[in-house]
């Protein structure tokens, strides 16, 4: 591949065109951009798209695409006309429910940087006066969000990349991706013409997954119409806009009904999706000539499902009474299983990319990310969470995808909590103790369709026999969602008995043949020529020195290590690096076999009387692994433990994993076992100062920052990440993940909230919990450095500070006593 390697970009919308000007501002001139509709205005989303434009997210990276896009079309236009207009935007409140969320997003918007408010009704009616002030107890405003002309952006965007060499084809549509050797050659268009390419984008929106079709690749979004109107003229609004500007008004978002609300001028655009889902069949959409008025993405307006929503309309902005619903249609738009967006590069046809399922408000961020990893191999935004591989296999199939993807079109503008589970599907995955843990009366929540015991009820006599200093102050009802007090009897037994913990939901790689010592030598950063038995937990970096992952490998035998991974990206990345001459295979063996662990002091008293082989700490020592039998049961011991007890993670394959539950359940009953939940391990492996990846760090972080300097080996030259980190060391970082606990010993916080310092916005906090052991609240936030411990800090929880210090980790047993007996 040449230094501007030839790109064919299929689809020319609001990706598309985005991602043509950022691979030409880059020196990428040899890019065709191809789509089936005529140009500029293509039929697609982009084509009848809304433009609100609101930053605001959960996610870090969604809101830095959607800022990003904010920036980008502010300084675009055509012939003088704007592409961006800033007129703000209010989201307001009618229930308590609702102005209590506010709150919790104008804390995400201060932890990503977004400028924000939350106001009384008297300020959202100066801000909207057509707002009825006595149905609305507030809102949040953000004057940095506004309206994207969409098309308009695409015009400018098709302006600026063709000057700098990008060739735009309209009405032509791509029937082939040529192929050989497993890479991308070009494509054929209708005409039989062949267009060559090294790499090719597929940025075709909801017609992604037929694009995605010509090379295998599955593409996990189901199309959805939504509705949205536009009344007739609206008395309060005449004579306050022009054709030019056309909105002064922020965009409004009424959120309990599923409703939003943009200026067209002298008239009101509604959004709706307060209607039933509907799905919608690529071979149903209409044909022929695309105008303003008729498109295949524009289907006909069902009055019946907008009812509602009008009348709540007049409900709120009581200047519609007088008004008239105009026009209206049902316009398509993508979803998926889990709300975000698709990009990622197939697993079988190299040089075949999808940037599918991203919106106008952050098609600007999306194609900017993309446009970095095709030509700098890595995006400065961490992808994990907009990467098509991170779902594993189920949740791809067609039914998985209808059903997940509708719902989360009912639940787009819902009040979510953090670990609020699907209601369905469910009960797909589950591990051989399934039935066991039923019995137990275990709650479960789920994880990429695995079902996760978070405590068992089986445990809630023990709350009564929990010694005082166990015992955990109550929550407010935010916090005390999706949580019992069961969870301290199960970290109390954890810390002073033994306890069960199902750890199956880890995904598990085999990673086999004669080439398996130097493939993970150049994949992560720690020493793998051990000797077997070996256990080493390291990491997998990106070019960049960002940490893709953290990995625990064991070796099983000479050519033979098992990786514990984070995810379905992990078995993606392995199997694309692995060896083209096969002396790697690489296997995802997590359905075929399970793992227990046990932890606690009586670990050993439980384990060693089942077994013939020697579970001493001579024999078996921390980060060692031996294979044995456990009543007869074949498994292999694993002397690990993310809780920081002694204890094993003991795997067998599934056929016999509802056995050794047994024989291991009817050992630990003399003992005082228990079978112990998600919400126990997560206080507990946070009391020890174990990092999850995704929440505490991700490729925007290098091994340092994180706190996980001493997995990387200062010996080992070599691997992916190796340059950029060299330097590096734990005095060189000027961020860090940083240890706090919470003053008032009771205040809960969940993640993603605001932390500061002299009263300035500093951080973030990554993950929380109760930490039973100390008796009082722990938060880890990034952070800047150095932060002596004693630091005193605030953590903006809703609509108020919560003081903590920063503290010395681990917070449990930082000399390890208790895992090494």
């Amino acid at each position: 591949m040449s230094a501007t390697p030839r790109v064919v970009i299929i689809g020319a919308g609001i990706v598309g065109a985005n991602l043509a000007d950022e691979l030409t501002a880059r020196g990428w001139t040899r890019v065709t951009v191809v789509d089936q509709g005529p140009l500029p205005l293509t039929g697609g989303s982009t084509s009848h798209a809304p433009g609100l434009v609101y930053q605001t997210n959960p996610s870090k990276a969604m809101t830095q695409f959607a800022t990003y896009t904010v920036e980008k079309f502010k300084s675009l236009d055509v012939d003088g006309a704007w592409c961006f207009n800033q007129v703000g935007g209010l989201e307001v409140a009618t229930t308590p429910e609702r102005f209590a969320e506010l709150h919790r997003r104008q804390g995400w918007a201060t932890s990503w940087g977004v400028p924000g408010e939350v106001v009384g009704p008297e300020r959202c009616v100066e801000l909207h006066p057509l707002l009825d002030r006595e149905r609305i107890l507030g809102g949040f405003h953000t004057p940095t969000d506004g309206l994207a002309k969409a098309s308009r952006a695409v015009q400018a965007l098709i302006r600026r990349a063709t000057a700098c060499g990008a060739v735009f084809r309209g009405s032509t549509r791509i029937t082939e991706v040529l192929q050989q050797g497993g890479r991308v050659t070009g494509v054929r268009t209708d005409a039989d013409e062949e267009i060559p390419a090294d790499i090719v984008v597929s940025c075709a929106g909801f017609w992604g997954p037929a694009v995605g079709d010509l090379v295998g690749m599955k593409v996990p979004l189901l199309p959805l119409a939504h509705q949205y109107v536009r009344t007739g003229q609206v008395a309060e609004l005449v004579g306050r806009n022009d054709d030019a500007i056309e909105a002064r008004l922020p965009i409004l978002r009424h959120q309990d009904n599923d409703l939003y609300y943009r200026e067209h001028n002298d008239r009101l655009g509604i959004g709706s999706y307060a209607h039933r889902p509907m799905p919608v069949r690529l071979s149903d959409l209409p044909e022929g000539d695309v105008t303003e008025a008729a498109m295949p993405s524009m289907l006909p307006f069902t009055e019946e499902d907008f009812a509602p929503s009008w009348e709540q309309s007049k409900t709120l902005l009581p200047a519609l009474g007088a008004a008239k619903i105009e026009t209206g249609f049902n316009g398509i738009f993508s979803f998926t299983p889990d709300g975000g967006p698709l990009v990622g590069e197939s697993p079988d046809v190299a040089g075949f990319w999808i940037a599918e399922a991203v919106w106008v408000t952050h098609s600007a961020g999306v194609a900017r990310a993309v446009a970095q990893v095709l030509v700098d191999g890595r995006s400065e935004i961490a992808l994990h969470g907009c990467d098509v591989h991170r779902f594993d296999e189920i949740e791809t199939t067609d039914a998985y995808v209808r059903e997940t993807s509708q719902q989360n079109f009912v639940e787009v503008y819902d009040v979510v909590h953090p670990l609020q589970p699907k209601l369905s599907p469910r009960d797909i995955r589950v591990s051989p103790f399934h039935a066991r843990q039923k019995e137990l009366g275990a709650f479960f929540l789920e994880a990429h369709a695995w079902e996760r015991p978070h405590w068992y009820e089986a445990n809630a006599r023990l709350v009564k026999e929990l010694p005082s200093e166990w015992q955990a102050p109550s929550r407010d009802a935010w916090s005390a969602m999706f949580h019992s007090p069961i969870a301290a009897v199960e970290a109390w037994k954890t810390r002073t008995a033994v306890a069960l913990y199902d750890m199956t939901s880890l995904k598990r790689l085999e990673v086999s043949g004669p080439g398996s010592v130097e493939f993970l030598h150049r994949l992560t950063t720690g020493k793998m020529d051990k000797s077997v038995g070996s256990v080493t937990y390291t990491l997998a970096l990106d070019e960049g020195g960002g940490t893709r992952s953290d990995l625990t490998v064991a070796r099983l035998s000479e050519d033979v290590f098992q990786v514990g991974a984070n995810g379905n990206l992990d078995f993606d990345h392995f199997q694309r690096e692995a060896p083209a001459d096969g002396s790697v295979s690489v296997r995802d063996i997590t359905g075929g076999t399970c793992c227990v662990g046990v932890w606690g002091p009586l670990a050993r008293d439980l384990v060693q009387p089942l077994t013939g082989e020697d579970f001493s700490h001579e024999a078996l020592k921390y980060f060692r692994l031996t294979h044995a039998h456990i009543a007869g049961i074949p498994v292999v011991a694993m002397r690990l433990s993310y809780v920081g007890e002694l204890g094993w993670e003991i795997y067998t394959s599934a056929e016999y994993g509802q056995k050794l539950w047994d024989v291991l359940w009817e050992a630990g009953r003399p003992l005082g076992a228990v079978a112990a939940g998600r919400a126990a391990f997560n206080s507990l492996r946070l009391e020890k100062g174990y990092r999850s990846w995704g929440v505490d760090m991700t490729t925007e972080h290098n091994p340092y920052e994180a706190g996980l300097g001493f997995a990387v080996n200062k010996k080992k030259t070599g691997y992916i990440g190796y340059d950029a980190i060299a330097g590096l060391n734990d005095e060189s970082v000027t961020r860090r993940l940083t240890c706090l606990t919470v003053d008032d010993g009771r205040s809960i916080v969940l993640g993603n909230e605001p932390v500061f310092i002299d009263g300035e916005a500093a951080g973030y906090v990554t993950s929380a919990a109760f930490g039973h052991t100390i008796g009082r609240p722990i938060a880890y936030a990034w952070l800047p450095a150095p932060l002596p411990p004693g630091t005193p800090v605030e953590i903006q929880y809703f609509n108020r500070k919560v003081r903590a210090t920063v503290a010395t980790e681990p917070l449990v047993d930082p000399e390890m006593t208790r895992i090494r007996r």
